[in-house]
């Protein structure tokens, strides 16, 4: 007999009543108040990551009563990371550090173990160690390497897995699992990876029984070993020609796993490996778009879902009749026009961590009790943001002008017609990797607010789609690339849904790049640019910044880029304003090393010898992102300025 929950909903609703004013700049620049929920393995506890002074704070609070049991707030610069509960009341948590050159914080592969009350806290992991003078008691050691979770062994009191990644002269060494105390920080060497940059699969035990690594980094080697340990051995997949191979979950047979692949370069696929046959089946593949998640239970390590995003988010299951994936499916019909995710449960599955979100809704966390079939509203992410005052995002496809489909964004602001609006473009950054989501966006929702469109763009050479897709963006930045978008303002421009005397467009880093490349192709389409911590003159790329540093950061721009002078400067906004007629604003931090100040006192160079109109806003002490509040508003408020000095809103 198919059972299926039927969840009641009782929630007090937080939000304010919507009022016609629009919400102020403060509201998209604040930061959330509450992230990476997690419920402990017996559901006593609950853990939560809250940021009351710009710095990542972990709570851990009674599951029932919601007192806060215990903080871990680290000193200095130095804020919380990715943590994991590695038993019923024990988490390990990663020390990271907030850099101003940086675009995200820096880590150096420090772990810290400490008790659900505070008790027992030590530094278990990292290239500190402990003193060993003085003492008979073997102590944790210096590790010298950047050192992950690989697996809490929840079902051990007092062991937990880790991979390092040594700090060695070789920029691609050979990695170790090994077996660490989560209370004294001992360890043990449990097995070396049989090849360079290996990802390692536990299976339900806990033994370490799969690696995959890559020379090439597109044809991957698969090695695998027996239950007791022992020597790796290559898997022989008799010539099947399998690409960007990741690692997720055994079956519940222990005899074969699942992994994520592409074939011939195309979008990954959900694929079941059987160990001992060495067959091969699909288990789920979108056309068009690889995975965005695939859903794996941290205590269960049952994988139960795969979430893909080619226009709205959407699930497959792999097994539709699994008590997850009744709970999911449920939990979405549940939250009528939520994206409903389970990121967290107990070991015995009968309580979750909801996490539910949308375009107008920046997120909610739920406890839902299976035994008492509640559902009960946890925290707000952006408690003072009003839904119902945000605008709605929807998809958008067109077919570029050499015939490729691409796939974006497009925001409305609320209570307007879709005709003749006005538009800002923004273009992501990366450009190979990233992709544009659907979802909540601050930065979209502000410019929404004030009455823009807002377009963003998966254009060639965006993660996420094939690797093939991603490669047609290579050597393409100037043009291509560029292309890509402007066929997109084109194409709302046709459907009558924009205003074409009313366009800017706006980027960050790559989309700084964008903003003023686009321009200068089509100079006669936007009214201003806006460049945001951009690279804009690409021969600098080469000397300048932390990706020409090193070894693989020159190969990395010679393969993208290439390596013909006359045709990087022939792409380079600096050396093409002539071609410009937008009047330009360059926001940009004094400490950005990936795009750094030498890019923006280029194009501010080239934009003096013109005598071309621009704004420069430099924020000294900032990086390749704002990570202050009060940045954030000034830069949001310089560019609501410029955008009314130059569209009619």
């Amino acid at each position: 007999m198919q059972f299926i929950v039927v969840i009641a909903l009782c929630v007090v609703s937080f939000m304010s009543d919507a009022n016609q004013s629009a919400p102020a700049v403060d509201d998209f620049s604040r930061s959330s108040e509450y992230s990476q929920v997690k419920i402990s393995p017996n559901g006593s506890y609950l853990a939560v990551i809250m940021q009351p002074e710009g710095k990542k704070v972990l709570v851990i609070l009674d599951a029932k009563k919601f007192t806060i049991h215990h903080a871990i707030n680290f000193e200095s610069n130095a804020q919380v990371g990715a943590y994991h509960w590695v038993s019923d009341d024990r988490v390990v948590v990663a020390k990271e550090y907030l850099r101003g050159w940086q675009d995200h914080p820096e880590y150096y592969g420090e772990l810290y173990g400490v008790n659900a009350d505070g008790s027992k806290a030590k530094y278990l992991v990292g290239y500190l160690g402990e003193m060993q003078t003085g003492s008979r008691i073997k102590k944790a050691t210096p590790l010298y390497g950047t050192s992950y979770l690989l697996d809490p062994l929840i079902h051990d009191e007092d062991k937990m897995l880790i991979v390092t990644y040594p700090w060695t002269s070789s920029s691609e060494p050979h990695t170790v699992v090994y077996e660490v105390d989560i209370f004294s920080g001992k360890r043990r060497k449990v097995t070396r990876s049989p090849s360079r940059m290996a990802n390692f699969l536990t299976d339900h035990e806990g033994n370490v029984r799969v690696a995959v690594s890559s020379d090439d980094y597109i044809k991957p080697t698969i090695h695998i070993r027996e239950k007791s340990g022992g020597d790796w051995q290559a898997l022989n997949l008799a010539g099947l020609t399998y690409s960007d191979v990741e690692l997720h979950a055994f079956d519940s047979s222990g005899d074969a796993v699942y992994i994520t692949a592409s074939i011939s370069g195309e979008a990954q696929g959900l694929y079941k490996l059987n160990l001992k046959t060495r067959a091969i089946d699909l288990i789920h593949k979108e056309e068009k778009v690889s995975p965005k998640q695939i859903w794996v239970d941290e205590a269960s390590k049952e994988l139960f879902a795969i979430e893909t995003e080619l226009g709205y988010p959407t699930y497959a299951f792999v097994d539709g009749q699994s008590d997850k994936s009744m709970r999911l499916k449920s939990l979405i019909s549940a939250l009528p026009g939520e994206q409903v995710q389970l990121v967290s449960s107990t070991e015995d599955g009968d309580t979750n961590i909801i996490y539910a979100s949308n375009d107008r809704n920046p997120g909610q966390y739920y406890l839902f009790d299976a035994k008492s079939n509640n559902l009960r509203f946890l925290f707000a992410s952006r408690s003072w943001i009003d839904a119902e005052q945000m605008a709605q995002t929807k998809p958008v496809s067109y077919t570029s002008r050499d015939g490729l489909t691409i796939y974006g964004y497009l925001t409305v602001p609320n209570n307007t017609i879709e005709k003749n609006l006005p538009l800002v473009v923004m273009p992501h950054g990366g450009p190979h990797g990233p992709r544009d989501w659907w979802g909540f966006d601050p930065d979209a929702q502000l410019l929404a607010s004030r009455g823009l469109a807002v377009l963003k763009v998966n254009f060639r050479g965006s993660g996420g789609f094939g690797r093939n897709f991603e490669h047609a963006g290579h050597r393409k930045w100037g043009a291509e690339i560029q292309f890509d978008i402007i066929d997109g303002v084109k194409y709302l421009v046709e459907q009558g849904t924009v205003n074409k005397n009313n366009i800017c467009i706006m980027g960050a880093s790559f989309g700084g790049y964008s903003a003023l490349q686009s321009a200068i192709l089509e100079p006669d389409m936007f009214k201003c640019a806006i460049g945001v911590v951009g690279v804009y003159d690409l021969p600098l790329m080469f000397k300048e910044g932390d990706v020409a540093e090193r070894d693989s950061g020159q190969r990395y721009l010679q393969n993208v880029l290439g390596t013909d002078e006359a045709q990087l400067k022939a792409f380079s906004p600096s050396y093409n304003i002539d071609k410009l007629k937008a009047p330009v604003l360059i926001v940009h931090g004094g400490e950005d090393q990936r795009a750094p100040i030498e890019q923006a006192e280029s194009l501010i160079a080239a934009l003096k010898k013109a005598k071309h109109p621009y704004i420069y806003e430099l924020l000294e002490d900032e990086g390749h992102g704002f990570y202050k509040q009060e940045h954030r508003t000034r830069y949001y408020q310089k560019v609501l300025t410029f955008l009314d000095q130059h569209l009619t809103m």
